[in-house]
């Protein structure tokens, strides 16, 4: 007679995780989510089990990066945030970038996103077929009345020195709404690193290795994308929350 699997239960779970979030949680992911569920598994355990499964996160391959720099072609800000990228308060410190995709029909769908790096969630963004300043400015329109929120210290959003954040008009906004601006040395990409770290995340675990959309789908994904990323996917820096509920679990602990 057959012996029962063991770890049959254990399989149907890490798959269950595994299958739930596409592919994009490894085991330690997968180890902190079962705890959360009140199951009790040891970490190493959890990557066994994957091994045999043969369930592997999707690796990601860095490709050329987008570059907005077009010399100095406006104010460039001190680097005020000088890669301190922890902070204990909501909506200090703000990180921007822009990054491109390429789509069927030789188009491009280029995202603005803004993060707040007290639980790297994005708080706002916006998707166009041109690197345009409209695009770079609907961003930051998003996030102004959440901005204006009562906050413990006044926000700074840090940038690289890209010609939309050179450009007067988001100088202006900055100033006129008491937003400190920073930016990252010429050339220096770790002085963004959070944002250069989200895009990775993000072209790893909805782009890389798939076929080519057009813009009009690969715009709905990434919609898709972002809201999975600031409510579902946790992060162990997060005490294995998510950046969305990491926010409101602090909330409710300090009314």
């Amino acid at each position: 007679m057959k012996q029962e699997d063991p770890n049959l239960t254990w399989k149907k779970l890490i798959l269950e995780s595994f299958e739930q979030h596409e592919g994009r949680y490894g085991y330690r992911r997968i180890h902190v989510e079962l705890k959360a569920q009140g199951h009790k598994i040891n970490h190493k355990k959890v990557q066994r089990i994957m091994n045999e499964l043969n369930l592997k996160c999707v690796k990601f391959v860095r490709k050329s990066r987008y570059k907005s720099y077009k010399g100095t072609v406006g104010k460039v800000a001190k680097n005020r945030l000088n890669r301190r990228f922890n902070t204990p308060y909501a909506l200090q410190k703000l990180v921007t970038d822009v990054t491109e995709f390429k789509c069927t029909n030789n188009e491009k769908l280029y995202l603005s996103p803004i993060m707040d790096l007290y639980n790297s969630e994005i708080i706002g963004f916006s998707m166009s077929k041109r690197p345009t300043l409209e695009f770079v400015m609907n961003s930051l329109k998003q996030v102004l009345p959440i901005i204006q929120e009562p906050a413990k210290y006044r926000s700074s959003i840090h940038s690289d020195q890209g010609w939309h954040y050179q450009h007067n008009s988001w100088v202006k906004t900055l100033k006129q709404n008491n937003i400190f601006q920073s930016m990252s040395r010429k050339g220096t990409c770790a002085d963004n690193a959070a944002m250069e770290n989200f895009f990775g995340l993000l072209k790893q675990e909805m782009y890389y290795g798939e076929e080519l959309m057009s813009y009009e789908a690969l715009q709905k994904k990434m919609k898709k994308y972002i809201d999975y990323y600031n409510n579902e996917r946790i992060k162990q820096k997060l005490a294995g929350m998510s950046p969305v509920k990491y926010r409101t679990h602090a909330s409710q602990l300090a009314a």
